[in-house]
């Protein structure tokens, strides 16, 4: 089993989303994320496959669509960017946790692993909720860090759900006032290590499992 990406750039028109899955369902391969926009009625569709056993075929039969205009192959996300860590919340914390974070990640990534960090300075209940139901809607997140002085309610609220909608994603949060700590994983005090321990908890080139600290889950 294969996993690649496809860009193809199409005519605008209707029946063009059902046509390219029908030819991807008659070849058995299963689509893992798809990203679709129009502009100047040209359509870009961004694809990513898994089982893409006969790669020459599914090209030529793509191609036999009149309203395909370009077919791109690209190496799949998770092979170029790997496992994502998202850090949300205020700026001043959000940019001493990404330190952490980034300078964690080097250590794996020159020994062959493919761990990115994503990051957005917000402040505000409402912001910082919506950002975090996003996150259900997001491909390939290992961990959440939340980065601030006081998080609750709401923001308590969501990160739950998000934890009941992906049981595998790593809640952690910075030991702070609010509700949103007992929802955590791992809570730690210093924004520099949180970071660096959101990686070392995704990462396969470490030997760090939160799970074993349950119960005792404070920094």
């Amino acid at each position: 089993m294969s996993s690649i990406s496809l860009t193809l750039t199409t005519k605008e028109k209707k029946g063009v989303l059902d046509e390219v899955t029908d030819i991807l369902s008659d070849h058995g391969i299963n689509i893992s994320y798809v990203h679709l926009y129009v502009k100047d009625d040209i359509g870009t569709l961004n694809l990513e496959l898994d089982n893409v056993n006969e790669l020459e075929g599914l090209i030529a039969d793509l191609e036999s669509k009149d309203f395909i205009l370009n077919i791109e192959i690209h190496g799949s996300l998770n092979d170029i960017f790997g496992k994502r860590i998202l850090i949300f919340g205020g700026g001043a914390q959000v940019s001493q946790v990404a330190v952490g974070a980034i300078t964690e990640a080097d250590r794996h990534n020159i020994r062959g692993e493919r761990i990115s960090v994503d990051t957005i300075p917000l402040v505000g209940e409402e912001n910082i909720s919506e950002a975090v139901d996003a996150v259900k809607r997001l491909p390939r997140v290992g961990a959440l860090v939340l980065a601030g002085s006081l998080m609750g309610g709401k923001i308590t609220e969501t990160v739950r759900e998000l934890k009941e909608a992906h049981e595998d994603i790593i809640i952690i949060t910075l030991n702070m006032p609010g509700s949103v700590t007992k929802e955590a994983d791992l809570i730690v005090t210093d924004p520099v290590q949180a970071g660096v321990m959101a990686v070392m908890a995704v990462a396969n080139t470490a030997v760090f499992d939160v799970k074993r600290l349950a119960g005792n889950n404070k920094f």
